[in-house]
């Protein structure tokens, strides 16, 4: 019981951790708090959905949506965000901005699709379940974690091994800095969008098919365990955020299996609300000190 509540815990923070690797990217880069960021993530799995409802192939559609919806997050992020990026408005400004933006793209979704819970076609991925060690795992969990070592292994190499992650990372480091060194600030802030709306959607679609379940209002929910993961992990720190994912997933199976599974939704609010009360700089930030 408990080596398979820890199984399917793992396999779910593991898609939490992708999806708040993104959101701590915007935050590390942009220094904005984007909240259409929970929309990408059920645009995602509802494009996803209407790809593979038209014939086309899992394997396909996963790249195709998420890329998708990344090329979309470029568009609605330079229109949200680069008047406030360039007036360096505070991190409220770009709060409320995103949003009203989230409220008006969750008003047309639900206007447009309704708020019915919709599922992947039996045939999109098999439901059987393999035993190893006495534990059962599901394809869609295996696939889980499969691409989630697969994407963070190559955003770490393309940030530490190419001049354009160099780039992003001078940006997030020291912005004023990075744009006398030359950095262009508008195609570092291209990148991070499309980069984050693509993991958002990934994130989306991965958790879309280990539950089964999507409806437009499914990146309400997603956005709490999103802060609470980056505030766990620290804000703007990627290592933390994957270890505060796996962490957060871990301990809601925990919760579902040994209490309650309707429990297991407040566990991201407890956690947020104790590291700010303890340790606000979250488990691997550096606090600052600010001197008068």
């Amino acid at each position: 019981m408990l080596g398979q509540q820890l199984l399917n815990g793992l396999a779910a923070g593991a898609a939490y951790a992708l999806f708040a690797l993104g959101f701590t990217l915007i935050f590390g880069v942009m220094r904005v708090i984007n909240l259409t960021y929970g929309v990408y993530y059920s645009s995602g799995a509802l494009l996803a959905l209407w790809l593979t409802q038209n014939g086309v192939s899992l394997l396909l559609a996963l790249p195709l949506a998420s890329c998708a919806i990344g090329l979309i997050a470029v568009g609605v992020d330079f229109i949200l965000l680069t008047r406030l990026q360039r007036a360096r408005a505070p991190e409220l400004a770009s709060l409320m901005v995103t949003l009203g933006a989230t409220l008006l793209l969750y008003s047309v979704a639900n206007t447009w699709l309704g708020t019915n819970v919709r599922r992947f076609p039996p045939s999109v991925i098999p439901s059987a379940s393999f035993e190893i060690f006495g534990l059962y795992i599901t394809l869609s969990q295996i696939l889980i974690m499969v691409l989630v070592v697969v994407v963070v292994m190559s955003l770490s190499l393309f940030l530490n091994a190419t001049r354009a992650g160099l780039a992003l990372r001078a940006l997030a480091q020291n912005p004023d800095a990075a744009r006398l060194m030359g950095v262009r600030v508008d195609v570092m802030t291209a990148y991070v969008s499309f980069i984050s709306g693509s993991l958002g959607a990934l994130a989306g679609i991965l958790l879309g098919l280990n539950y089964n379940a999507i409806q437009p209002y499914m990146g309400e929910s997603m956005m709490l365990k999103g802060f609470a993961v980056i505030i766990l992990g620290g804000l703007g720190d990627v290592r933390g955020a994957l270890i505060a994912g796996v962490l957060i997933g871990v301990l809601e199976a925990m919760v579902a299996g040994y209490m309650s599974s309707s429990l297991k939704e407040a566990i991201g609010f407890v956690l947020l609300v104790l590291t700010l009360w303890i340790r606000p700089s979250g488990l691997f930030g550096q606090i600052q000190i600010k001197r008068a």
